[in-house]
């Protein structure tokens, strides 16, 4: 059995989770919108066409804000086509995932849907085919009381009051060749600045979210980051990242290692930024969004052929990736990295909610699933609140072709004043062993452990797809408190939650 311990003070905190860091993303890609929230036509949809089995996963999910209307599709996209009478409005060439969209689900739909789920949502403009122009018409649309063009033509829509959407992000990708209108950093960053500077002016309580580099092994990255944010620094609030990992077929030791990877991305990242706010000489501080994240469990250029196999489809199904007990605990792992750069990440979106790359899955007219990596989410969505302390893990390693130094214990640490609870989140990516977790919590006294939730599997590539409970959580007996101890052992290749009342 192999035997870890971390150590973490009440008084020694990383910083306060915002709960944006649990959000998610609907983009116009395969059937994440057509029968994933959206089917007029199924028994389970209600007035407005929203599947209510998918708002009620949603909701039990905890997620609390979504990314839209993209991702790839943004950067072609006249957000006009979206909004008004559904009769009027265009059948288009989608071009990010060669589709046709009828924009039967555009803006007003969205908004509608993210109110009924309890979400914020989370727009994107087009900077790739549009600009700064367009841009100002959305907000003005969407958030300008009335009395212009575009806010009257929001009250033509039967929408009286501004929707007063507070988070905007500037483009998407755009340091990606396959985005359309991809830029040089400068051309982003000088578009970027002009356009947020005039979205500003009509609504300067928004909030700005530029591009950052779209992987940590993109070529330009990172200087990228640092160019965009030379030219953006002034007008936004956020620099997005966006992290995608695969590598199943290298084996679990170098698969669940990247989190690594992303602990040095997000590193890097956050130099990048205070090397520039010395340079500007500002008091200001960039935050990050993570705003596109997620396992990938395809290979890497399967989506190219299954759109370039039948192109020109309305919704076609995509991307539908299924994901195992392994994928789970690199996803519970790269959320746990967010959680200990909580300081500085204040908005995350899981990519996508449903059908491509999802925690929920649709039969079209039928039922809802869940995914493997939807319980990971869902456990530190509800109970990973309040602050996130720093710990110190002393305990066992392996070394694998990438890394040489790899802990088996992978944790993260919150205390919920609140509650009166600190939750212990832990990934045990020993393959065969059982790890002894001792968690030392100084400077709190423990009374009980409220609930000691685990999930494993007899085979790490097992799936909910034929059997949808096949792999989901399950309450736990063991664990002891000794005085500000709690031991708990650790199932081979398993996701720990343990909630202790102080």
């Amino acid at each position: 059995m192999l035997k870890a311990e971390v150590i973490c003070d009440k008084n020694f905190k990383i910083g306060e989770i915002d709960p944006r860091l649990y959000g998610s993303f609907l983009e116009h890609m395969g059937r994440v919108i057509y029968t994933g929230v959206y089917e007029p036509d199924h028994c389970k949809s209600d007035e407005e066409g929203f599947r209510s089995d998918v708002l009620e996963k949603v909701q039990e999910m905890g997620v609390t804000a979504v990314r839209y209307p993209g991702g790839n599709f943004v950067s072609s996209y006249h957000w006009e086509d979206g909004v008004g009478p559904r009769s009027d409005r265009p059948k288009k060439l989608e071009l990010a995932w060669k589709a046709i969209e009828t924009n039967e689900f555009g803006t007003n739909e969205f908004v509608h849907w993210a109110r009924k789920a309890g979400v914020e949502p989370i727009f994107t403009v087009n900077l790739g085919t549009r600009g700064i122009e367009e841009a100002a018409q959305y907000i003005e649309y969407c958030n300008f009381p009335g009395g212009t063009q575009y806010s009257e033509m929001r009250k033509a829509h039967g929408v009286s009051e501004p929707y007063g959407i507070k988070m905007w992000c500037l483009g998407n990708e755009m340091d990606g060749e396959w985005q359309i209108g991809h830029k040089t950093a400068y051309e982003y960053g000088r578009l970027a600045a002009e356009a947020g500077k005039t979205m500003k002016l009509i609504d300067p309580d928004i909030e700005l979210i530029a591009c950052g580099s779209s992987l940590s092994n993109m070529e330009t990255y990172p200087v990228w980051d640092m160019e965009v944010l030379e030219q953006t620094y002034d007008v936004i609030d956020y620099l997005a990242l966006h992290q995608y990992y695969a590598g199943q077929e290298k084996g679990t030791k170098s698969f669940l290692a990247q989190t690594l990877d992303m602990e040095e991305y997000i590193k890097t990242i956050r130099s990048v930024a205070q090397v520039i706010k010395k340079k500007k000489r500002s008091d200001k501080d960039i935050k990050f969004s993570v705003d596109e994240w997620g396992v990938w469990a395809l290979p890497s250029n399967s989506v190219n052929i299954e759109v370039s196999k039948e192109p020109w489809k309305t919704a076609p199904p995509i991307s539908e990736q299924i994901y195992t007990m392994e994928d789970a605990l690199l996803f519970a792992g790269m959320q746990m990295v967010m959680l200990r750069n909580a300081d500085v990440i204040k908005i995350a979106c899981q990519s996508l909610l449903t059908n491509v790359s999802a925690c929920i899955m649709t039969e079209k007219g039928g039922d809802v699933w869940l995914q493997t990596i939807y319980y990971p989410f869902c456990y530190f969505a509800n109970y990973a609140k309040g602050t996130v302390l720093k710990s110190t893990v002393a305990g066992p390693s392996y070394e694998c072709e990438e890394f040489k130094q790899v802990p088996y214990l992978d944790e993260v640490i919150v205390w919920n004043a609140k509650e009166h609870e600190v939750v212990l989140f832990m990934v045990n990516k020993s393959e065969d062993e059982t790890l002894m977790a001792e968690a030392v919590l100084q400077n709190f006294i423990p009374k009980k452990i409220k609930a000691f939730i685990s999930m494993t599997a007899e085979d790490k590539k097992m799936t909910n797809q034929q059997n949808h409970n096949a792999v989901t959580p399950k309450q736990q007996e063991g664990g002891v408190l000794i005085e500000n101890r709690c031991i708990v052992e650790l199932a081979p290749l398993s996701f720990n939650m343990v909630r202790i009342e102080v």
